[in-house]
């Protein structure tokens, strides 16, 4: 070999190197984009912590993205002041419809999610064809017609108005069948009915255990969902104390051209009701995790 070929070998790198350095650009690249897109996501809950930790005058005279004197504290104190306190009853209200419905709507829907996957009765297609046409239903078109059922039993403007609505999960009924039929083995059903379990037994010691990891994601979906639901409430609700706090920010939001001070107290109460649901998403995403770790480890 020349001194000439191994000279162009030195300064020409091999195939195996270029693969090399291909690989190594895209995550990165990947990442970068991703960061990208986070901070866009992130960008309105940046402006909204910044702008409520301004005072009213602030708030209209400077930027949104850029920091003025701290009033976060105070704006704070007005906000559970504001009517007696009456951000945290709807605050309250929240996390009642949201956690129960949310609980009650997964439970429904890991029952039925498993007897659709796990039981042979005739007309179980189509039940399920009519989960899944509940799930493109969007929850607008069915408000009005909700209203109007509960009005025949004069049970508007009452808890349960907005309650049992939120308990229907068929997106939550659709994910409980797929996660049930993969993961809980009809033998390990068999053994337990020949141990004498009866079906309710095994449902709620095996099946409910096994198909934990999809039922957290069931109840986190159907959390945020009640949580950030406003059309039902707006048209169900007339007493103030009984709505959530995405209706009361918004009738404090519909007065600010009237007490301006409203705008400040809408905005700080907007960030508060975030908090809940990134608490929740993160102890839930824990559990979730955990429970998938666990399931690796049996298998």
């Amino acid at each position: 070999m020349s001194l000439l070929t191994l000279t162009e070998g030195a300064h020409h790198p091999t195939a195996a190197a270029r693969r090399r350095r291909s690989v190594g650009f895209g995550p990165a690249l990947a990442v970068t984009f991703m960061a990208a897109v986070a901070c866009y996501m992130l960008l309105p809950v940046y402006w909204l912590f910044v702008s409520s930790t301004k005072s009213q005058g602030d708030l209209v005279t400077t930027s949104g993205f850029l920091t003025a004197e701290w009033h976060l504290g105070d704006n704070l104190s007005a906000l559970f002041a504001q009517q007696d306190g009456i951000y945290l009853r709807w605050l309250l209200n929240s996390l009642l419809y949201a956690g129960a419905g949310a609980a009650v709507a997964t439970l429904l829907a890991a029952a039925a999610g498993y007897a659709l996957a796990k039981y042979a009765f005739r007309g179980r297609e189509a039940v399920f064809s009519i989960v899944l046409g509940g799930v493109l239903v969007p929850a607008t078109a069915l408000a009005l017609p909700l209203f109007l059922m509960f009005a025949e039993f004069d049970a508007t403007n009452t808890f349960w108005a907005v309650f049992l609505p939120s308990v229907v999960s068929p997106f939550g009924v659709y994910l409980s069948r797929i996660f049930a039929a993969a993961s809980v083995p009809d033998e390990v059903m068999e053994a337990a009915r020949m141990d004498g379990a009866g079906e309710f037994r095994i449902f709620r010691t095996i099946a409910l255990r096994l198909m934990a990891p999809a039922l957290v994601t069931v109840f986190l979906f159907q959390f945020v969902v009640i949580w950030n639901n406003f059309l039902l409430p707006l048209i169900m609700l007339q007493d103030e104390r009984l709505y959530p706090v995405t209706l009361g920010l918004f009738t404090w939001q519909t007065q600010t051209s009237r007490l301006p001070e409203l705008q400040t107290l809408t905005i700080v109460g907007a960030l508060v009701s975030v908090v809940p649901i990134v608490l929740t998403f993160l102890l839930l995403q824990r559990h979730w995790r955990a429970g998938l770790a666990a399931g690796a480890v049996k298998s």
